[in-house]
């Protein structure tokens, strides 16, 4: 079921994958079911459900950018959405994995190689890693971590100025994005689009912000301090 709703998706997002990439997005989404039996992964473990709402949700992201020889960061990537799909999806794509939860990380680290999946592992907190990682990623994206005046803060500094951060959000997208034109402005970026993807009858949306200048030297503060004050 879960591939037969994945295949059944990707025309919906204008992709097309060759099968061995299905079969290994659907041996993630099995992993992931699997491992989250002993460690608290996800809420979703049903096969339409992963399919849906963890796999072809991440692959949205392909729709608004080519990844094709492009490096990624997923700040805040949790059991690795979006950017495990990603990595599966565009092979020749440099991506990294970021996540301040050690479990979580050294689980990815052990399953990614065994279904040869190539991607860097980071465990580290976002505002922390950045220190040596600055304006070095041709994108950053983010699923289901903070609001998106928070959000930004902690993934701009991470992009290159030319490229992208590629927020994704449910329902909500365009009420937090009215609350960011301060911290768009500030951290250097521009509004591009905000692409809508209608999956398993709630919607899924893509905010593309481009870096135009960049991220000033103060930015990302420490996280109780983003939180306490947003942008």
């Amino acid at each position: 079921m879960m591939k037969q709703t994945l295949t059944a998706g990707l025309p919906e997002l204008n992709l097309q994958l060759p099968e061995e990439r299905i079969d290994t997005l659907v041996a993630f989404g099995r992993a992931m079911v699997k491992q989250n039996e002993v460690m608290n992964l996800t809420g979703i473990t049903d096969d339409k459900g992963v399919a849906n709402l963890h796999l072809l949700d991440s692959l949205t992201v392909l729709s608004t950018a080519d990844l094709t020889g492009k490096s990624l960061i997923d700040v805040g990537c949790g059991a690795g959405f979006p950017g495990v799909p990603l990595a599966i999806a565009c092979p020749d794509a440099k991506i990294t994995l970021l996540d301040s939860l050690g479990k979580r990380m050294k689980w990815l680290e052990e399953v990614l190689p065994k279904l040869g999946i190539a991607a860097e592992c980071v465990t580290a907190r976002a505002e922390e890693a950045v220190a040596t990682r600055r304006e070095s990623y041709d994108y950053a994206t983010s699923r289901a971590v903070a609001r998106l005046n928070i959000l930004l803060e902690l993934t701009a500094p991470y992009v290159k100025v030319g490229g992208a951060v590629l927020a994704m959000k449910g329902a909500a997208a365009k009420e937090e994005l009215a609350e960011c034109h301060n911290a768009i402005k500030k951290l250097g970026l521009k509004l591009e689009e905000v692409r809508e993807f209608p999956i398993d009858g709630t919607n899924h949306a893509v905010i593309v912000l481009r870096k135009v200048s960049p991220t000033p030297k103060q930015f990302p503060r420490r996280f109780a301090k983003i939180k306490q004050a947003p942008l």
